[in-house]
C-alpha cells in the first residue's frame, strides 16, 4: 500500500515516517494488513535529516504546496492508500496571514479530501487537529471531546473546519477519516517557529543546547503538553482503530500533562543534572500577544476516548526530556 504524509518534511511528519518504516505495515482501505511499499513525504521544504530518509528505497520526497489541487490529485493515485494530514500553517502565522491560513489550512485540507474521494476505495486519513479548537470565556480548564468548540484564533478555526469536513466526508463514506486533536507537542528540535506555543519546547530545548531561552509567558502558566513519541504512536493507533469502534464523532483529543512553566523547569533541572548537562539560562521576556493567544487555550485535556482506541497514556515529563536528550542532544 501507499502512505502519504503531508507536512512530511516537518518534525512530526519525519518522526512518523521513521516509525512507519520500522513498522512496515498498516491496515489498508480494504481492512487487510498490508505492506507499505511506497511512502511519500509531501512538503514545501525538507531538512537535511529528512533528506536522508529520502534515500530509503520506498520513500519519495514530494516538494509541493498543500494548497495545490493539481499536486494533491497527482499524489493520491492509488486505491490502496492512506494519508496522515499534518501540513498546516501554524498559529502565530495564521494570526498574521489570514488569507494564507485559509489557503493552506482550509483549502488544502478540502483539496486533499476531494482527491481521496475520487479514488475507488474508502481510504483512511488521519488529520492532525489541535486543542486550539477550543477557547472563549466559557471554556472549562479541562476539555474533552464533548466540549463545545469556540476557537479564539484563526488557526483553531481552520482546525475545527477540518474536523467537521472529516466527519462529513466519513458519514458519506467518501473516506474513513479520523482527527487527532493534539495538545502542545514537546520537545521539538531545531529553531523556534512561529507557533504561539513554541516556547513550550524552547524552555527545554535552548537550555539543553546551552543557549538562553527567552520566555514570553508567565512562569505560573499552565499548559497541556505531550511528548512527540506518544503523538506518533497515537497517530498510528488511531489509524489502525476498527472503524466500528469509532462512531460518528471522529475527532479524538489526546491525553496530556497539565504543567506550569515552573514545574517544567524543575523537571528539566533534575534530568539535566542526572545527565551531566550544564543548562543555559531561562530569561523572562513577556510578550502580551503570545500570552493572550495562550490564555485562549485550555490547560488540560481528557483523552479517554483516544486511549480506548489504543492511544498511549502520556509518558512522564522526565521521560519526555530523557527521550529528547537521547534523540537530539549532541553529547
Amino acid at each position: 500500500m501507499k502512505v502519504v504524509i503531508t507536512g512530511g518534511g516537518g518534525f512530526l511528519g519525519s518522526q512518523l515516517a521513521k516509525s512507519l518504516l520500522e513498522r512496515g505495515t498498516l491496515t489498508d482501505p480494504f481492512g487487510e494488513e498490508s505492506e507499505i511499499d511506497e511512502l511519500v513525504l509531501f512538503d514545501t521544504a525538507f531538512a537535511p535529516a529528512v533528506q536522508e530518509l529520502g534515500k530509503e528505497e520506498i520513500v519519495t520526497l514530494w516538494n509541493d504546496d498543500i494548497a495545490s489541487e493539481e499536486a494533491l490529485y497527482s499524489v493520491i493515485d492509488r486505491e490502496d492508500i492512506s494519508v496522515f494530514h499534518l501540513a498546516a500553517m501554524v498559529s502565530g502565522e495564521c494570526e498574521k496571514q489570514f488569507d494564507g491560513a485559509l489557503s493552506v489550512n482550509l483549502d488544502g485540507t478540502r483539496y486533499l479530501l476531494e482527491a481521496l474521494r475520487a479514488v475507488d476505495s474508502i481510504p483512511r486519513v488521519v488529520f492532525a487537529s489541535s486543542v486550539a479548537a477550543f477557547g472563549g470565556e466559557d471554556m472549562p480548564d479541562t476539555v474533552s471531546d464533548l466540549t463545545k468548540q469556540t476557537p479564539r484564533t484563526t488557526y483553531g478555526m481552520t482546525k475545527v473546519m477540518g474536523e467537521l469536513m472529516i466527519n462529513d466526508y466519513s458519514r458519506k463514506e467518501f473516506l474513513d477519516g479520523r482527527s487527532v486533536r493534539l495538545p502542545t507537542v514537546i520537545i521539538r528540535p531545531g529553531k523556534p517557529n512561529a507557533a504561539a506555543s513554541s516556547w513550550a519546547s524552547g524552555m527545554f530545548r535552548e537550555p539543553l543546547n546551552g543557549e538562553t531561552c527567552y520566555l514570553p509567558v508567565h512562569r505560573d502558566q499552565l499548559h497541556p503538553v505531550i511528548g512527540y513519541r506518544d503523538v506518533v504512536d497515537s497517530f498510528i493507533a488511531i489509524h489502525e482503530a476498527d472503524p466500528e469502534a469509532i462512531g460518528a464523532d471522529r475527532a479524538f483529543g489526546l491525553p496530556s500533562h497539565r504543567v506550569s512553566v515552573s514545574e517544567a523547569l524543575t523537571v528539566l533541572e533534575q534530568v539535566a543534572e542526572e545527565a551531566g548537562i550544564s543548562l543555559g539560562m531561562v530569561v523572562d521576556d513577556f510578550d502580551p500577544v503570545i500570552q493572550g493567544i495562550v490564555d485562549s487555550w485550555p490547560t488540560a485535556t481528557d483523552g479517554r476516548r483516544a486511549v480506548k482506541l489504543g492511544a498511549p497514556e502520556p509518558r512522564p515529563l522526565a521521560q519526555i526530556v530523557r527521550d529528547y536528550i537521547s534523540d537530539f542532544v549532541v553529547s
